[in-house]
Formats: structure tokens, sequence, C-alpha cells
């Protein structure tokens, strides 16, 4: 698990990015210009997911998605969400979409 001050800096550099106390994770919303954007997206995550064995949770609705993303086996946030969030920005800001 990693330590508080290493998830505080991710949570400043990244404010899009909210922790969940009671879930021990991180979660952000992603807007899409449309379902196919969104679908696209997640497609993208669920690659690399698969490859790390590391799988968000997400919840998606036409042009929204919702990631959560924490580590079930050490009970908490680890490198490998901070990782997977890095990638789903990277891969959002590839889209080049209004700033959310």
């Amino acid at each position: 698990m990693m330590n508080p001050d290493s998830i505080s800096q991710f949570l400043q550099s990244r404010p899009m990015w909210k922790l969940d106390l009671q879930r021990e994770a991180i979660t952000r919303e992603y807007i899409f210009a449309d379902f196919m954007q969104s679908f696209s997206f997640m497609t993208h995550i669920a690659l690399l997911a698969e490859k790390e064995n590391h799988h968000p949770e997400w919840f998606n609705v036409y042009n929204k998605v919702v990631m959560t993303l924490t580590t079930h086996d050490a009970s908490g946030i680890t490198d490998k969400d901070i990782e997977l969030a890095l990638y789903a920005d990277r891969v959002f800001s590839a889209l080049d979409l209004p700033a959310q």
C-alpha cells in the first residue's frame, strides 16, 4: 500500500481524481462527446488492465465513465492504481476533448 504522502502528492497533481476514504480508493469521472468515445476509452483501459492483471471498477452511462481504483489484495491504493490512473488520463487527453 502507498504511504499517505504519496497519495496526497498524486491527488494534488491530478485534481480531477478524488480520494474515497471509505473504500481506500481513488476515483474520477470522465465525460466524453458520445457513447462511442466512452466505450473506446474503456477498451483502451481494459487492454492494459488485462495485461497488468489489475482491473478498474467502473460505471458507464452513455458519455460518462466513472473509474474507481484500489488494490483489493493490498486493501488500499498502490502503485498499480496510480499507474492505471495516469494511463487513463493519457488516453483521455489523446481524445482531444474540451476540458471538463
